[in-house]
């Protein structure tokens, strides 16, 4: 009984060691993968250190413990200089160009009349007056009085001194005699245009004149069907609103007309051209050469364009309230308006580009401007980058300019003055005053004028925390070929003809052996003047200068007196989709 007793204790006392021995090799087995585990995240965490160390550059405090020659400490702050975008103060080599355009020197003026062109005393009618108002502010009038002298001729009609604009807008009760120099205006064209300074009487009595319209577009056929039965019988007719009423695409001896008649025979008064030249007198005392830049960041350019600029509701409120005066405006897109290069760069944006095409903080700008929307505030960043800032009122005195400063266009031909006589013209915008100077500066021997290419500089700027001002610069320079005023960047019949005055601009000799040289130079710009027309195309509907479309202007169509409803076809509306359209 003991035997069996003890048996089975050692049975149970096997079977208990089995037990055990198996238990342990359970736990040795789990402690082995747990290791394991262990130990290769261990070594993927000291690998992903070792790659930190490795590839990532070494924090700044690491210079304090470099000497201060190290070649080292050198290479590590220029890494981490050119990891952001810093703006330099120092510009390019400005010898190289910038002051100049390429091959200026052969091209020239040349706006005189052809022997087939009928003078004015072999072709202007007895009894034929013609006379027009003006519309809008001083270069929408301007335009206005060159194309009056065209339409004259092609009526074969005596011009009476063109009446300007003195209720639109810019309010301003000048006559054309204070602003523009009548007797050369007259004496200058005479062998053109016969010219008169009032309507005679008739009868002994005022002569009251036929008022009537004409469309836009109208060339010299629609002058010859549309105007003149109307003129034959009235003998004396005034074209109201007259204002880009003549069609670009005219016969040569036309479009030299125009040109005798913008670039010749219509100057400012010698007040006004006296202290312009003294505007610009004391530029050049400032430096060798300077920049004029047409701003145009005013309040009402903004709200006409529809744009925005990040203001928030503020802006938003203040500038949505300015665009109700014009009715016939759509509503806007502002983000598709910047895409698409509608509006206007910030005054930062334009010190970008210039110190990106290599003008440095050196370099003295005159700027044309308004009141700047924001103020201080919204010019700092571009006084910044140029703090040699100058305005007329800024190097003027108060008195000196007290015989303009009543009068918006006084002070807006001083401005023009100062822009033409500039050795580089930029702009902001394509309106009336731009396109006016653009086109001089073309005419008298295309000094530079710089226009941005505002549609690929806008995704630029958007994008310029991503790269280096190297790349940046790069980019800008490259975007701006075909938008500085070289020679034969636009195609002639392209664009507006006072902007481009292709008729009026003829080669020198030898032009063609030059250009052989520089065939890859005129095959860039060829290839950008498609550019330019493409962003010309696209910008015209909203760069008219903003008086045209007053809300006065459909309600005084209305009370045209006894119009003949032949001529005019219907009453004119401000259709902002068309405007400056050919």
């Amino acid at each position: 009984m003991k035997r069996k007793k003890r048996e089975r204790n050692n049975i149970l006392l096997h079977g208990s060691n089995d037990i055990c021995v198996e238990l342990n090799r359970i736990l040795w087995r789990k402690r082995h993968r747990i290791f394991s585990l262990v130990s290769f995240v261990s070594g993927c965490l000291i690998l992903l250190l070792f790659a930190v160390s490795v590839f990532s550059p070494p924090p700044a405090a690491n210079l304090l413990f470099l000497p201060p020659h190290s070649l080292v400490r050198k290479e590590i702050a220029a890494v981490e200089s050119n990891a952001v975008f810093q703006v330099p103060t120092i510009g390019g080599d400005l010898d190289r160009g910038l002051w100049r355009t390429s091959r200026s020197k052969l091209y020239y003026g040349c706006s005189n009349a052809s022997n087939k062109f009928q003078t004015a005393d072999m072709k202007t009618y007895p009894n034929r007056y013609l006379l027009i108002s003006t519309s809008g502010g001083l270069n929408q009038q301007r335009t206005g009085i060159v194309d009056s002298v065209v339409a004259a001729y092609i009526l074969n009609a005596t011009l009476v001194v063109p009446r300007l604009d003195q209720r639109s807008y810019w309010k301003d009760a000048s006559g054309f005699a204070e602003i523009f120099n009548v007797d050369r205006f007259i004496s200058s064209l005479s062998r053109d245009v016969k010219i008169i300074k009032e309507l005679p009487l008739k009868g002994g009595k005022p002569w009251i004149p036929r008022r009537m319209a004409v469309p836009r577009k109208c060339n010299e056929r629609c002058y010859q069907t549309r105007v003149l039965p109307v003129l034959t019988k009235k003998q004396a007719i005034e074209l109201r609103k007259f204002d880009y009423r003549l069609s670009n695409r005219l016969e040569t001896d036309l479009q030299k007309l125009r040109c005798r008649v913008n670039y010749h025979a219509l100057t400012f008064t010698d007040p006004i051209l006296e202290m312009g030249k003294l505007l610009v007198e004391r530029m050049r005392m400032k430096a060798k050469h300077f920049i004029a830049l047409h701003l145009r960041f005013e309040p009402d350019m903004l709200a006409f364009t529809g744009c925005y600029y990040g203001g928030g509701d503020k802006e938003r409120r203040e500038l949505g309230k300015i665009r109700r005066r014009w009715k016939a405006l759509h509503a806007s897109n502002p983000e598709k308006m910047r895409r698409q290069g509608r509006c206007p760069l910030t005054p930062e944006e334009i010190g970008l580009m210039l110190r990106a095409l290599g003008f440095g903080s050196d370099v003295h700008i005159y700027v044309a401007s308004g009141e700047v929307y924001g103020g201080e505030e919204t010019l700092a960043p571009l006084k910044a980058l140029f703090p040699n800032f100058h305005s007329k009122e800024t190097i003027a005195t108060e008195a000196e300019l007290a015989p303009f400063s009543s009068f918006s266009s006084r002070m807006a031909a001083l401005d023009y003055i100062v822009c033409d006589e500039s050795d580089v013209f930029v702009s902001n915008n394509n309106g009336n005053m731009v396109r006016m100077i653009a086109g001089r500066r073309r005419y008298f021997g295309h000094k530079p004028t710089i226009r941005p290419n505002a549609k690929k500089l806008y995704k630029l700027f958007m994008a310029r925390n991503n790269m280096t001002w190297e790349e940046f610069a790069t980019k800008v320079q490259a975007f701006q070929v075909g938008f500085m005023g070289a020679p034969k960047e636009v195609k002639p019949g392209r664009g507006e003809f006072h902007e481009n005055p292709t008729s009026c601009i003829c080669e020198t000799k030898g032009t063609e052996t030059i250009q052989k040289e520089t065939q890859e130079e005129d095959h860039e710009n060829d290839n950008n003047g498609r550019d330019t027309a493409e962003v010309n195309d696209e910008q015209d509907p909203i760069e008219e200068d903003l008086d045209w479309i007053e809300d006065d202007y459909s309600d005084n169509i209305k009370d045209l007196p006894d119009t003949d409803s032949n001529v005019l076809t219907k009453q004119e509306q401000p259709e902002v989709e068309e405007l400056f359209s050919d």
